[in-house]
This record gives C-alpha cells, sequence and structure tokens, in this order.
C-alpha cells in the first residue's frame, strides 16, 4: 500500500516511511492512497479471533511493507499479560440498552495511547532497519496529558531512540504531570512549556521543518520524528479497536454481522475518531460517527458551520486532553473530503497557518455532514454526567468519556437514532481523582496520587497498579520554558548544548 502527503500527493512512499518520516517534508500528513476493503465474511473470520490476531490481520492490510510473522511478534509483544490488566484488551462493556463502552484503558498508563504506542516501538524499530536508517531517531512529542506517558513508556530504553516529551504547565491533570515527570530510561527527557497544547504542537511541529536544527541534528547522527497522531504508525493501530469492538457486539448477540452501529468518541486532535471514520472506509458497517467535544468546543463549531476558527478563547478544562484549538488530524479527513485534492488542502492549511481559520465550503461540508453528528459538554454537564452514571449503574466514568457519553445521550434524544452505540471510553477515571470526586460530591483540594485511594474507597473500584504505584516516586525533570524557546530545550535535553 502506498502513501501521499495530504498537501502534496504526487510522491507515493510506503508504510515504513512513512512511519520513519513521521511528518512530510511540506508539513502535510501521510495518509493511505486507497482503503482495503473488509467484508462481511472477512469480519466472521476475525469475529473468532482473540485482539492479538485481529489486530495482525487488519495491519497486515495497510502494512503491507511488513511480513504477518513480523506483524504477529510485535502485536503479541506489545499486547503483552504484563502491559495490558484485561486479556481482550479493548474490552466493550454493555452499560445499558444500546449504550456500550469500549474501554481502551487498561495499558500501562491507563488512556487509549497505550494501544498505539505500546505496538509504534516495534513498528519504528522495524522501519528504521527496512529503510535502510542508521542515524538515531529523536521521538519529539506535544501532549495535552496522556500521549507523553504513553510515549515514554513506550519508548523507554528503546534501542537507537531517544524520546522527548513538551506538555502544557498548566494544562494536565498532576497525575498525568506525575506520570510523565518520574519517568524511568536513559533515553527520556521531560519538559513543561509555559502555553497551552497548542503551543506545545505547533512548536513541536515547527521543528520538522526547521532547516537549521535538522542540520544540526544531523551533524550528531541523529534526526526527528513523532509519535503523535501525525505519524501514520501511532493511527493505524487504533483502526484495529474499532473492528474489534463491531466483532465483540455481534459475538455477544448485540447486533447480527451486517448491521450498522453508530461509534462516538470524545474528541481533541481528532485521531481517535479519524480511525473510526478508517475503519468505515474499510467497509465496517457504521451508521454514524459521533464527535463529542468538551468547552472548547472548535470541532462542534466546524463542523456546525463549515468555518474553522481557531482564534477563540482557550479553556482548561477537567477533560484536559481535549483541551486543544488545532485538530491536526482533521486535514486528513479534509484531504479525502476534498477527493483527495491535494491543493484544497494546501490553501487550507496556509489559511489556517495564516489567519487562524478557513471555510470549507459547501460541497466538503455537504459530506462531512453525511457522516458526522458533533455535540458538545460543559464542565456542569460533565459532572453531572458521572454522578448520574454512577448513580444508575455503578459504572465510573473518566471526565473524556463522560463527555461523550453525555453528547451520546443528546444527540439520541434529538434524532431518535435508536443504532447500537459504542463510545470509546478514553481513560481511567482514576486519572482525574480530583475531579470525579467532585462529581459524586466530594470536595477536594488536592489533586495528587493521594486521592487514588480515596477514590477508590469512595467508589469501591479497584485502582490500576500504574497509577496507585506514582505515590512516592520522586520527579525527575523540572524544566519549563518559553513557547518560543522549544529548540534550545531540544537541544539542551539531549546534552547538545
Amino acid at each position: 500500500m502506498d502513501y501521499v502527503s495530504t498537501r502534496n500527493n504526487s510522491v507515493k512512499i510506503k508504510a515504513a516511511q512513512a512511519i520513519t518520516s513521521g511528518i512530510a517534508p511540506d508539513g502535510g500528513l501521510y495518509t493511505p492512497v486507497s482503503f482495503p476493503s473488509i467484508t462481511m465474511e472477512d469480519i466472521a473470520s476475525l469475529c473468532k479471533m482473540g485482539y492479538r490476531e485481529r489486530a495482525a490481520e487488519i495491519l497486515s492490510l495497510f502494512l503491507d511493507d511488513f511480513t504477518k510473522e513480523e506483524l504477529t511478534s510485535f502485536v503479541n509483544s506489545a499486547y503483552s499479560g504484563d502491559k495490558f490488566d484485561d486479556p481482550a484488551i479493548a474490552p466493550v462493556k454493555k452499560l445499558k440498552t444500546g449504550e456500550f463502552m469500549l474501554e481502551l484503558w487498561h495499558g500501562p498508563t491507563s488512556a487509549f495511547k497505550d494501544v498505539a504506542l505500546q505496538l509504534l516501538p516495534y513498528l519504528m524499530t522495524a522501519s528504521l532497519k527496512k529503510t535502510g536508517e542508521k542515524k538515531e531517531v529523536c521521538i519529539l512529542v506535544a501532549t495535552s496529558g496522556d500521549t507523553g506517558k504513553a510515549a515514554l513508556e513506550g519508548f523507554s530504553d528503546v534501542s537507537g531512540t531517544r524520546i522527548i516529551v513538551f506538555y502544557p504547565k498548566d494544562g494536565v491533570s498532576k497525575i498525568q504531570k506525575l506520570q510523565m515527570t518520574t519517568q524511568k530510561g536513559s533515553n527520556v527527557g521531560v519538559c513543561a512549556i509555559l502555553g497551552n497544547f497548542d503551543d506545545a504542537q505547533t512548536a513541536v511541529k515547527s521543528i520538522f521543518t526547521d532547516e537549521e536544527i535538522i542540520k544540526f541534528a544531523k551533524g550528531k547522527n541523529l534526526f526527528f520524528n513523532s509519535a503523535n497522531s501525525i505519524n501514520w504508525g501511532r493511527l493505524v493501530p487504533q483502526i484495529v479497536y474499532y473492528v474489534s469492538a463491531y466483532c465483540e457486539l455481534a459475538n455477544s448477540g448485540e447486533i447480527k454481522i451486517g448491521d450498522k452501529i453508530n461509534f462516538c468518541v470524545p474528541t481533541g486532535n481528532f485521531g481517535n475518531i479519524l480511525s473510526a471514520y478508517f475503519a468505515m472506509r474499510m467497509g465496517l458497517p457504521v451508521n454514524r460517527l459521533i464527535c463529542a467535544s468538551n468547552r472548547n468546543r472548535v470541532l462542534t463549531d466546524f463542523f456546525n458551520s463549515s468555518i474553522y476558527n481557531s482564534k477563540r478563547g482557550f479553556y482548561v478544562t477537567s477533560s484536559p486532553s481535549m483541551d486543544i484549538l488545532i485538530s491536526s488530524n482533521l486535514e486528513r479527513l479534509l484531504y479525502y473530503a476534498a477527493g483527495c485534492d491535494d491543493k484544497v488542502v494546501r490553501e487550507l492549511m496556509s489559511s489556517l497557518k495564516t489567519n487562524g481559520e478557513y471555510n470549507v465550503g459547501g460541497e466538503i461540508s455537504k459530506r462531512l455532514d453525511s457522516l458526522y453528528s458533533v455535540g458538545s459538554c460543559d464542565e456542569a454537564q460533565t459532572k453531572e454526567t458521572i454522578a448520574a452514571v454512577f448513580s444508575e449503574s455503578g459504572y465510573l466514568l473518566d471526565t473524556h468519556t463522560a463527555v461523550g457519553l453525555h453528547v451520546y445521550r443528546e444527540y439520541k434524544d434529538k434524532t431518535k437514532d435508536e443504532t447500537k452505540t459504542v463510545i470509546a471510553s478514553t481513560a481511567s477515571p482514576f486519572k482525574f481523582c480530583k475531579s470525579v470526586l467532585e462529581a459524586l460530591g466530594e470536595k477536594e483540594q488536592g489533586d495528587g496520587p493521594e486521592l487514588i485511594g480515596k477514590l477508590s474507597k469512595v467508589t469501591g473500584i479497584k485502582a490500576p497498579e500504574p497509577l496507585t504505584a506514582l505515590s512516592g516516586l520522586k520527579e525527575r525533570f523540572s524544566m519549563s520554558v518559553p513557547k518560543g524557546n522549544i529548540k534550545d530545550a531540544v537541544l539542551e535535553l539531549l546534552e547538545l548544548k
């Protein structure tokens, strides 16, 4: 399978090259030229498999320059029992009639990013060998909370790699911060940026096209790459769990193969819900993709108006992984919605960079409306949803999943759509103890690991071991820099300055 840049589709490359490159030289994102197809017979076969086997099958359709044996070995190692605390890897739990939670937080950092970032180091190191790359790769990551720790965990002490994570200093929960700043590994670095996630993401992306620092790194036998979802190797593993969720519903008798379902995804950088779109493009029977936003609602406003406007107020919320104003992966969707017209995408992205906004126009908007429904959830509604669901069923939501469930229920009330719906549950509630406890009526002053035990006691639910282990750990990294000083921070953390 070939891949092209969203901003220049004249040059085609293979998956290994897309993974090692991360972002295209023109600033575009690598994306498939076409989509493999799966039939209902294929889905029936996948239903008989476990998650790891399903992953190897789906990945082989997109990564055809890897052998099936390689991919099988990678997924077996990435999704081993000592890394994921549920043998199903991404189990589907029924909440009530028609509502199902796709639990994506059973990995080592208790967030959905683990599903991709436990696998990416295997894909990355294999891709480096396939492309003949001899230089050491430095992974640069901008995180709104969860990607950073998941990437650090995945790449810690992986030979031939270094990793540096940048996070917004006041834009993550205390537990998310501790997960990153206490990370073990000789090849890792962590730095806070005095700004929000968009500042961190923009600064990191600028490194990939900065000729001065690229030339400098090359002289040190280094090159830069990304573990954010702008990298195809980060995105493709996420397709698997949407296909797997469909199989689980079929296996449980909730649907028959061929029945359509909805997916509702709490969304920030648009990578997770884009993966559901890719599964849909493959032939997975999907009725609607429901994009859920928090108070920042940039995506909700875009789908409703056709105008993407990043020049707006930015809110720090209780769902920090969604506190994003520039959703990078939307560029890939626009490429397909524009009929794979790279000129249109170049113009839209140029307008975003220059003017802080773009207007996709009527035809693209119609295509998007045929696929997506949208909604948003404010802070009060987030708390109300957590409290209501726990009272109803004893099921405990994190703040991001609560956003998704609220938007889905609002969508259902409005449309009367009875299609069975899978809501992506993206993080453990124990990563956001203070917010969850407050939603349950508890008043808390702190926001650290000392609240994990209290939330467990209040709810009777056991906390994930990787989170309880944070208590007492000493922080290794305390660096913070203005958003304009990221180049100096990279050089310092690489000990090249």
